[in-house]
């Protein structure tokens, strides 16, 4: 049979196929082993970098931290000695007592402001309104105020009773808080009204109150070392100016009289403790009334 071109062609081209599949297989086989020994060498140079980086890092010498100089104490003593010399501005000092003035003014408008807010919450009228505000005169500043220390606890006809005598010997009620907290204030406005209405049964704006000065001043207590009432104190000064305004060393009474008695017998002890200067102007004005 004879054998045709084509035939020998096809031939040829087959057995060039089956000769590469070999040499193919091999280029594949080796190609991924020469990569993975690229791979192997760049890391094992790396870790010797960073082995060499390690090595040199605990062999560096690290400083040790060293606390500043001190400071020249004479330069220091200097400095402030100049400070010293240095002379007051008067016209700094007269801005700040006219701030001062202002500041205490703005206090003064803003209490009498809450206290017409607390009037009129309550329907109270001016008697009522006056005696919430602070409407008694403010003592003589050489003189000495009576300032009976009591609580919300003590029954109301008690306290009734102390803000009548108080009325006569010019005195203060004082608390150290407000029913239901500091900022609950109708409570105590509530209560000062009980004490100071002349007439228990009375009701409305009409009715007529006495005029006594009921303060919250938990300064007061503490500053005493008060933890029972009733208690008596002769304040020098001003006892009602508010007590975000003191602090620990304003003026206090050099005595404190305990005991649930009558005014005058608070009075007499306070005396008998050595205060009779102290309580003089107060047992007059009580004995004329």
């Amino acid at each position: 049979m004879p054998i045709s071109r084509r035939s020998i062609n096809k031939r040829a081209l087959a057995l060039a196929a089956i000769i590469a599949l070999p040499v193919a297989g091999l280029a594949q086989d080796r190609a991924p082993a020469g990569a993975r020994e690229k791979v192997q060498a760049q890391g094992e140079a790396a870790m010797e970098r960073v082995k060499r980086a390690v090595t040199t890092a605990k062999e560096a010498a690290v400083p040790s931290p060293t606390l500043p100089a001190p400071s020249d104490q004479g330069v220091q003593r200097r400095a402030f000695q100049d400070l010293n010399k240095r002379k007051a501005d008067p016209a700094f000092a007269k801005r700040a007592a006219d701030d001062v003035a202002r500041a205490r003014a703005g206090i003064a408008a803003e209490r009498e402001r809450a206290s017409a807010r607390i009037a009129q919450a309550l329907g109270l009228e001016a008697p009522e309104a006056a005696a919430l505000a602070g409407a008694a005169p403010p003592p003589a500043p050489t003189a000495w105020v009576p300032v009976l220390m009591v609580s919300s606890s003590m029954p109301v006809a008690v306290l009734r009773t102390y803000a009548a005598q108080l009325e006569k010997a010019g005195g203060v009620l004082a608390f150290r808080g407000m029913p239901g907290g500091m900022t609950r204030v109708a409570p105590m406005a509530r209560l000062a009204a009980q004490i100071l209405r002349i007439d228990p049964g009375c009701e409305g704006p009409a009715c007529a109150m006495r005029n006594v000065q009921v303060i919250v001043d938990p300064i007061l207590f503490r500053q005493h070392a008060v933890a029972r009432v009733p208690a008596l104190a002769m304040i020098p000064g001003d006892p009602t100016q508010p007590y975000c305004e003191r602090d620990e060393s304003s003026p206090h009474s050099a005595h404190v009289v305990y005991g649930d008695s009558a005014l005058s017998g608070l009075l007499d002890e306070y005396a008998r403790l050595g205060g009779k200067q102290e309580v003089r102007d107060a047992q007059a004005r009580l004995a004329r009334r």
